[in-house]
């Protein structure tokens, strides 16, 4: 028995410091002891504990030590919808504290991408649909299929290395990782944690597009845009090849109708040129009369910065007439000078018999000093 799947609840729940897993699954009828190793229980995406339903895959085999059957476990999930919501609670909650879902770490999407990968069954239709709408919006955009199974115990590894080849080879501008609808339990593969870190991880801007519009799953909170269905995806990554078009015949009509309007400026002028060579005695008497224009609005600028000279002038005299000594000596005063010819400003220092020279407003008078006080 080396593929079997056993249902039960889980009792006697242990995880050892080895990373081991060890419980056994019971039901009305019987109980079956199981262990899963560490390797394997790495891809959990819940927490087991006991009295949770499980659904175990792995093979049956006698323990030699204790000769008695037990299960190894390679792949466990939880059974029914209730306790997959839970564990999809449990690691979205987990991933979440992790960081995994920050906008912060969001990429933003080529808007035109030249090649896009598709991480996605090559069977399904999505792929086909997602092809279809890529080569009616925007042809020019080279697809590459990255083949892989969708849904079963293999899935996830394998949508995770191939988002994790993509990313390390930059294959693609963007990639879009998904599938068409299905049960909860046949979307479960993108629900798994590696599948969410290799988005994460990625260098290449992923779209997650699973399901239809209701199916939320852990990759689309872990990608850097979320589809509601593959096609959306297609249209979201996609731009559209018709509007491009449309928007450069506008363009293109701007830059004419621009172009258009320069060469009749152009031509105006020319023509304006074109007449005065024609006649160029009418172009040398333009250009005569605005030199006498000039030259008349050069003599008046010329006359009325003299006069303004003129005025300044007299001003600064009269002011420096009214500051004059000579005002002074018309109201009846006189200077004495010393013979060393400055002006007498003490009599003390002068003598008997010194020589000054008196200076009225008009002539002079030498005179002799008799005394001095």
């Amino acid at each position: 028995m080396r593929d079997v799947l056993v249902r039960g609840e889980a009792s006697n729940y242990k995880v050892y410091p080895s990373g081991h897993h060890y419980f056994t699954l019971k039901d009305a009828e019987g109980t079956l002891k199981c262990v899963m190793f560490r390797n394997a229980a790495a891809s959990l995406s819940f927490r087991p504990a006991d009295g949770m339903r499980l659904l175990a895959s792995g093979q049956v085999s006698v323990y030699p030590r204790d000769g008695v059957y037990q299960l190894y476990c390679r792949h466990l999930l939880p059974d029914g919808e209730g306790a997959l919501t839970r564990a999809f609670e449990e690691l979205k909650n987990r991933l979440a504290e992790e960081g995994l879902f920050d906008p912060a770490h969001k990429k933003p999407l080529p808007p035109y991408p030249a090649r896009v990968a598709l991480v996605t069954s090559p069977a399904g239709a999505a792929v086909r649909d997602m092809i279809r709408i890529f080569g009616r919006r925007f042809p020019l955009c080279e697809i590459l299929v990255a083949p892989v199974r969708v849904q079963g115990e293999e899935a996830p590894e394998e949508i995770a290395r191939a988002i994790r080849y993509v990313s390390r080879h930059a294959l693609a501008d963007v990639m879009i990782v998904g599938r068409g609808g299905g049960s909860l339990e046949d979307l479960w593969a993108f629900n798994d944690e590696r599948v969410a870190r290799a988005i994460f991880a990625s260098s290449v801007p992923v779209v997650s597009a699973v399901g239809h519009e209701p199916d939320v799953l852990i990759s689309d909170f872990a990608a850097d845009a979320r589809a509601s269905t593959p096609s959306h995806a297609a249209e979201l990554v996609s731009p559209d090849a018709a509007d491009l078009l449309a928007r450069v015949a506008q363009s293109a009509a701007r830059l004419t109708f621009a172009q258009k309007r320069r060469l009749e400026t152009l031509a105006r002028a020319l023509e304006r040129r074109r007449g005065a060579l024609k006649t160029p005695e009418r172009l040398l008497r333009d250009k005569l009369q605005r030199l006498d224009s000039a030259r008349a609005r050069l003599d008046a600028l010329a006359e009325r910065a003299l006069r303004d000279a003129a005025r300044a002038a007299a001003l600064r005299a009269a002011r420096l007439d009214a500051l004059s000594p000579l005002k002074v000596l018309g109201r009846g005063y006189a200077i004495a000078y010393t013979e060393a010819g400055a002006a007498l400003k003490d009599a003390g220092t002068l003598s008997a018999g010194d020589t000054l020279t008196i200076r009225p407003e008009k002539g002079r008078a030498v005179c002799q000093v008799i005394t001095a006080e």
